[in-house]
């Protein structure tokens, strides 16, 4: 009997040129952050992590990511980059083989590719006040399953934090958002959309944290897709994305994090299969149609990660 070896290795170690490292979260720009601050302030952040089965089963994935920011006086500049790749392998038999008369010769290795996706958000902000901002920003994606091959774009808007206590925090922003995305089947599209965020922070016990945000976006211009629905009208392309995360500290310099990620899309690009989309069969003569299956309209990430930080905080100033 095949033995199937299968290891994780879960390792996300952000390295914090700071001395004060923050604990995991979604970010946000926030005045608490830049109005101390005389100098020039750098943070950096880098996570890795990877999981893979062996055996009569092969999957790999592989998770980067890096945040970095600058921040002086009521300004700040923020970087984020993530990259996803997954791949799976499984023993099948070649087509035309006879099940009844094999050898090894009928049996092959097929690989598919489950993940690949990049993401990368460059954003400044400038405090008007203690609690409200204007920023912008600068962003790039990549994902191939959702038949997305190249996604650029920006956002401009206004921030505000609606709430702050001693355990809780709230903030909300709107504005404007632009997306061009390369699409892997179909033609390019151009996508300006009107764009709401809500994000809130609890501290839930001693050392446990808790992060939710919600970001929706609604086209304001027409579409042109060759999915089976047709041409897409103003507010039809609603996106929605949300985020969840759990995290508590096991140690001075570690912490254990579970985090959710849902991303859905009222309209998904066309659906593509072994490199080109998959065109339905015109009922009325049988022969393939123009209109084309579109992807899943929801993706999610569910997630267990050990975080790791190089710095302790130091006491606060009294």
């Amino acid at each position: 009997m095949n033995k199937a070896l299968a290891s994780t290795i879960l390792v996300i170690a952000p390295l914090t040129v700071s001395a004060q490292p923050k604990d995991p979260k979604f970010e946000y720009g926030k005045a608490e952050e830049v109005e101390k601050v005389s100098d020039v302030e750098w943070n950096a952040q880098a996570e890795a992590g990877i999981v893979f089965t062996t055996g009569n089963s092969k999957t790999t994935t592989v998770a980067a990511g890096i945040k970095a920011s600058r921040k002086t006086g009521a300004n700040k500049l923020s970087l984020d980059g993530t990259t996803t790749y997954a791949k799976s392998s499984i023993r099948s038999l070649r087509m035309g083989a006879d099940p009844t008369m094999l050898t090894q010769a009928d049996i092959e290795t097929v690989s598919t590719t489950t993940a690949e996706t990049l993401a990368a958000k460059i954003r400044y902000d400038r405090f008007l006040t203690k609690h409200n901002s204007l920023f912008v920003a600068l962003l790039a994606s990549r994902d191939l399953p959702a038949g997305k091959e190249n996604v650029l774009g920006g956002q401009l808007g206004y921030s505000r934090q609606l709430f702050k206590t001693t355990t809780d925090e709230a903030v909300a922003e709107i504005g404007y958002d632009y997306s061009r995305e390369d699409l892997v089947s179909g033609d390019p599209q151009s996508i300006h959309s009107a764009r709401g965020f809500l994000g809130y922070k609890a501290t839930l016990g001693s050392g446990t944290t808790m992060d939710t945000s919600v970001e929706a976006l609604t086209n304001l211009n027409d579409e042109t897709v060759i999915t089976r629905f047709g041409g897409v009208s103003r507010t039809e392309d609603t996106r929605v994305n949300v985020k969840a995360a759990i995290s508590a500290k096991i140690g001075n310099s570690l912490a254990i994090q579970t985090s959710f990620e849902g991303k859905y899309d009222n309209r998904p690009a066309p659906l593509v299969l072994n490199g080109g989309p998959v065109f339905l069969i015109d009922e009325r003569t049988g022969a393939p149609s123009l209109s084309a299956l579109e992807a899943s309209s929801f993706d999610t990430i569910m997630k267990v990660s050990l975080i790791y930080s190089f710095f302790t905080p130091k006491p606060a100033k009294k």
